[in-house]
């Protein structure tokens, strides 16, 4: 079943960008002139999704007034009232989802283009199972991440057969250096795992702990993102992102390269 519905959880409170999330939700940060959650509604269209269940807070009016504005896309609303963690996140989003296998696209990372998100749909559709995206670090890294245990090889094409995965592990334990970024597409069992589920770390329902499940029980794969991707979590991630997108306009990019250029010859840092 081909899918089409993606689930973006934009509850959060934004904390590391106050003051200015008192006001405006972290997800419409504009990267240049266009609001984040834009960008990340585009890598869905551009996979083919075209139905967005946006998982809001009440406290932040702002995310459902943004869904009210979006064009060729239908939208859901979905509320998550307490911070209960992403697994919660997701299932709260059960009703507006239906039946079907989902994708679910954290909007703190923002991808180059739609190509890592289409090659998850097209391997959850041959596998009927679950994917998650990845990405490769400095194994002296991995312990800040959640990271994959593969039950065979990674392939030419990035595609790695998953067999279960471990929260933040010790360097010396670590099962591969292949983390688990803000990309995933779900078969539709993984809500009812997560209404089964208990509190886990942080005393949150973890979503990795419903997706463990799924990669002892069935098919389960991994995809190594080929693509730019950008960390817009915290405000050096966010500057990154806005100085990369500025390069790549026509409009900008020149200006903006000489500029830079001109700035650090002259060795000024205020």
């Amino acid at each position: 079943m081909r899918v089409h519905t993606a689930v973006i959880p934009a509850a959060g409170l934004g904390t590391r960008f106050r003051p200015v999330t008192k006001v405006v939700p972290k997800e419409l940060l504009p990267i240049i002139d266009t609001p984040a959650l834009q960008l990340v509604l585009d890598e869905c269209a551009g996979a083919g999704i075209d139905h967005v269940v946006l998982v809001t807070s009440r406290t932040k009016p702002g995310i459902e007034e943004f869904g009210r504005t979006v064009d060729g896309m239908r939208i859901s609303i979905a509320y998550q009232d307490e911070p209960k963690g992403l697994g919660h996140a997701v299932g709260c989003a059960r009703d507006a989802v239906g039946t079907e296998p989902f994708a679910v696209l954290l909007p703190d990372e923002l991808m180059g283009d739609s190509g890592l998100l289409t090659q998850m749909i097209d391997v959850c559709e041959r596998s009927d199972g679950s994917v998650v995206g990845l990405t490769k670090v400095p194994r002296d890294k991995v312990s800040a991440y959640g990271v994959i245990d593969p039950s065979g090889p990674l392939g030419d094409d990035g595609v790695v057969p998953v067999q279960s995965m471990v929260e933040k592990p010790p360097v010396d334990e670590a099962p591969s250096d292949l983390i688990i970024i803000g990309r995933y597409v779900l078969t539709n069992d993984v809500l009812d795992l997560i209404d089964q589920l208990g509190p886990g770390a942080g005393g949150e329902i973890q979503l990795t702990d419903a997706l463990r499940q799924q990669a002892a029980s069935g098919p389960f794969h991994g995809v190594v993102t080929r693509t730019t991707r950008f960390d817009t979590g915290n405000p050096f991630g966010w500057l990154t992102a806005v100085i990369d997108y500025a390069l790549a306009r026509p409009e900008l990019g020149e200006r903006l390269d000489a500029w830079m250029r001109e700035r650090l010859a002259r060795g000024e840092t205020t």
